[in-house]
């Protein structure tokens, strides 16, 4: 098993429904150690560079307004397998389709307002990580 890091984004729907503390504590519960977190009131120029990789894409308007639209934490998690872990953990995109127990089937509302986001891979997670926090942010 390989010890890695990841991005944690619990977004603005989850944030404005007060679920900070319970998302953290599955987190926390399935092994997954916070290495640096904190809270962002995202900008629009912010999330467009963030969700740049979706430029091209039908629903990247909506999808810098909504994470505009409130503030969200972001926070760097780490551990075995932490990319795939917390991904299984997030649960499917869309909650209708999450499993039980996921953090998405427990808070998200809709393939939108879908709770949280976390890094797909090793590279993705490096620039997401890098994009929110410096290095003297990151506790070692």
């Amino acid at each position: 098993m390989t010890v890695e890091t990841t991005l944690s984004i619990i977004k603005p729907d989850a944030v404005a429904a007060g679920n900070i503390g319970a998302i953290l504590q599955m987190i926390s519960d399935a092994g997954l150690k916070i290495k640096a977190m904190k809270m962002v009131q995202m900008s629009q120029k912010e999330a467009e560079g963030f969700y740049a990789v979706h430029k091209e894409r039908p629903f990247f308007g909506e999808l810098v307004e909504f994470m505009t639209s409130g503030p969200a934490v972001v926070s760097i998690l780490e551990g075995e397998n932490a990319i795939a872990r917390y991904r299984e953990l997030m649960g499917a995109t869309n909650p209708e389709q999450a499993e039980e127990g996921t953090i998405r089937k427990n808070f998200a509302t809709n393939i939108q307002n879908n709770a949280v986001h976390g890094s797909d891979a090793p590279e993705t997670a490096a620039v997401e990580t890098a994009y929110f926090f410096s290095s003297i942010e990151q506790v070692n």
